[in-house]
């Protein structure tokens, strides 16, 4: 199995046998730190150029021929439009050039599933069904239950902004370099997360909102910013932990309150988030508290991947869920 990945600004391609990985390889595109965030266009272009070489080498580093691929699954969405299309479109190319069968992949349903990869020779655990999976990514923050690996049921969302942008948005108003979500995470851990106050939202049921905390956190600053210009360069490490520290605590209410709701004690957190280490301290600490069994995936498949790409089309394959090459890539993609 080829997995293909281009949702956004990563390119990448992985290669999959019988359920484990044998590759994974990944261009990220630097050319965006320019301009505080990702350029749809500028992405696409990049896709286009390293999507070719970035194939190539998952296919040498997994020591196979291109005659070897038996499925090739890709991102249909959601995600940039252009930068999709370069992906979806290579994908469809070479299903028909080799004659393989072609299975499309949400990528929020591929971030959950990376908590199944595994190398050859990996003595892992996985979470067992159903569990609870909070999905935190620069553009989604959801709840899931995963009764399957293929069947899932959304059970909380956010109504306005993710929690990875709200990491971004507020590292930028700081000065700080994109992508901001993990400077914070690298200041916050010399602060103090008690040092500043920042609002939380109040949401019924198991739903998230974050904009009121970043417009919490902006008028903060300009206030303080007012009498003390060297405000932000003086209280950095404690700025990042107190922001830190208030959208953890909102993910992770609302996580102890699905557990609580549903009974459901293994609980895993999948996303470009779930690298933060604040986040990953204080789940572990409240699932041993709680009686939890609590799974991450690892670091190197927490961002955008095609190995989560990959395992994920390796088990719609085995179910045979395969695609035509009608589809077209989905900017909003709610289907698996």
């Amino acid at each position: 199995m080829l997995g293909i990945e281009s949702s956004c600004d990563d390119t990448s391609a992985a290669v999959i046998q019988n359920g484990y990985i044998l590759s994974n390889k990944i261009a990220d595109q630097q050319v965006h730190r320019q301009y505080g965030g990702v350029v749809p266009e500028l992405a696409s272009r990049a896709h286009q150029q390293n999507i070719v070489p970035v194939v190539s080498a998952a296919l040498k580093e997994a020591g196979i021929k291109v005659d070897d691929i038996q499925a090739i699954s890709y991102t249909r969405g959601p995600g940039l439009m252009g930068a999709l299309l370069v992906g979806s479109s290579f994908a469809k190319g070479m299903s028909l050039a080799l004659n393989v069968p072609l299975i499309e992949v949400n990528h929020l349903h591929a971030h959950i599933l990376s908590l199944f990869i595994a190398r050859p020779g990996d003595q892992k655990d996985f979470p067992s069904f159903p569990f609870i999976c909070l999905l935190v990514s620069g553009g989604h923050t959801q709840l899931v239950i995963m009764k399957s690996h293929l069947e899932l049921e959304i059970i909380g969302q956010t109504i306005d902004d993710a929690a990875g942008e709200a990491f971004d948005k507020c590292a930028k108003l700081m000065g700080l370099p994109y992508p901001g979500g993990p400077m914070i995470d690298k200041y916050a851990r010399s602060g103090n997360p008690m040092a500043f106050r920042f609002s939380r939202a109040r949401v019924n049921g198991l739903d998230f909102s974050f904009s009121g905390l970043k417009t919490s956190f902006l008028y903060f600053l300009r206030d303080r910013m007012r009498s003390d210009p060297e405000f932000v360069t003086g209280n950095r490490n404690d700025l990042c932990a107190s922001i830190q520290h208030a959208i953890v605590e909102s993910l992770t209410r609302k996580l102890s309150e699905a557990s609580q709701m549903t009974g459901i004690k293994q609980i895993a957190v999948a996303g470009g988030v779930s690298a933060n280490s604040g986040l990953r301290e204080s789940v572990t600490d409240l699932g041993r508290a709680l009686g939890w069994n609590v799974f991450f995936p690892e670091v190197d498949y927490t961002t955008d991947n095609a190995a989560m790409i990959a395992v994920t089309g390796y088990y719609k394959f085995i179910s045979s869920w395969f695609s035509d090459h009608h589809v077209v890539p989905a900017a909003r993609y709610d289907r698996l």
